[in-house]
């Protein structure tokens, strides 16, 4: 089917020119035509919920994401409230590398750490290679019941799985839990280029293959957060993470789109774009209209409002919802969403007035 093609039924959903019935998210990733600007956001399960809050009082973080019926609830909870127009898998893009071996802990306030860092060719040859039916079944289940929740619903909501890129997941095994400089990853990729490539390749085959076990289970997309490789230089990105990334996309089920995000990466968005990725996600920093036509009418793009906006009050933040809209010029392929995470602060009525905002702001 071509971009553009599809007729617009009442309820949303689209019947495009083969017959094939698909809802206004997965019409935007393919560049067809929707009824309104789809929107979901990212972090749209999360502790700005009060119900999500409810429920981490009484389960610890791993706790909840191991646990299938609990992680299916809280993916739910935003289709619920905020009436967006997909549900992403509540998970941690951490979750495929705990069962190497690395130690992974998520300590209150100071998030994920990783106890026995990678930094070394006999540290990546000690990573336990467990295959991801084994090591994740929970993600899976999980995956299951949400697909089986929401296809029970009319107009039926598409289900996002997703996964952390292998440069992001490497930084973070590297420097054994969030930084700011990301001096030990550096090290190593300029250091010891061999070790380098043979720690993302490990990584980029364990994530396909947990992407693809996303897939096999019921997501109908998937994101692939590289969140951390906006610190690198354009020639870095091209030599020493590209590759490993587009093997990585490359290997998923073609037909199942997939969207490449990730934040400060102004610079590096074309190579993003040559990585692979039916969807570019943008974050805040870049004009949407501008950035859309640097990169090409043969890719679609999702963002990017700046989540500190939802601070304001509706009315504060509506024209910043026009002004996307308007960059976007109704061109077929655009996902509304946040340049990145919902922040805990945010009223929930806030991100309820968001999702209305654009779905009336972009009505055909």
């Amino acid at each position: 089917m071509s971009p553009g093609d599809g007729t617009v039924r009442p309820d949303g959903t689209v019947t495009g020119a083969e017959g094939t019935d698909l809802v206004p998210f997965l019409q935007a990733c393919r560049r067809e035509a929707t009824r309104h600007t789809p929107v979901w956001l990212m972090r749209q399960a999360g502790r700005y919920l009060p119900e999500y809050r409810q429920i981490r009082s009484r389960l610890g973080f791993l706790e909840l994401c191991k646990n299938p019926e609990a992680a299916t609830e809280v993916t739910l909870l935003p289709v619920d409230r905020l009436k967006v127009d997909a549900a992403i898998l509540f998970a941690d893009i951490l979750l495929v590398v705990e069962p190497m071996g690395v130690g992974l802990e998520f300590s209150k306030g100071d998030g994920p750490v990783i106890h026995r860092p990678v930094r070394t060719g006999v540290d990546v040859d000690r990573l336990r290679d467990v295959p991801v039916e084994e090591s994740v079944p929970f993600v899976f289940e999980t995956v299951r019941q949400v697909r089986r929740a929401l296809d029970a619903r009319r107009p039926r909501v598409p289900l996002i799985g997703f996964a952390g890129a292998p440069f992001t997941l490497a930084s973070y095994l590297i420097e054994g839990g969030a930084s700011r400089n990301y001096l030990y990853a550096k090290r190593l990729m300029h250091g010891d280029p061999g070790v380098w490539h043979a720690l993302m390749a490990k990584l980029a085959r364990t994530v396909s293959a947990y992407v693809r076990g996303q897939i096999a289970a019921g997501a109908e997309a998937v994101q692939l957060f590289d969140s951390w490789v906006g610190t690198l230089a354009p020639d870095d990105y091209r030599e020493l993470v590209l590759p490993h990334t587009r093997a990585l996309i490359q290997a998923l089920p073609p037909g199942v789109p997939v969207i490449h995000f990730g934040t400060g990466t102004a610079g590096l968005l074309p190579l993003m774009k040559e990585a692979g990725g039916d969807v570019i996600g943008l974050d805040w920093r870049v004009d949407l209209g501008e950035t859309w036509d640097r990169l090409g009418s043969d890719i679609a793009v999702q963002g990017n409002l700046d989540p500190v906006a939802l601070l304001d009050k509706p009315a504060e933040f509506r024209p910043r919802v026009q002004a996307i809209l308007d960059g976007a010029r109704r061109r077929p392929g655009h996902i509304f969403n946040l340049g990145h995470g919902v922040l805990p602060e945010t009223p929930v009525e806030h991100a309820v007035a968001l999702v209305d905002m654009v779905h009336e702001l972009s009505a055909r």
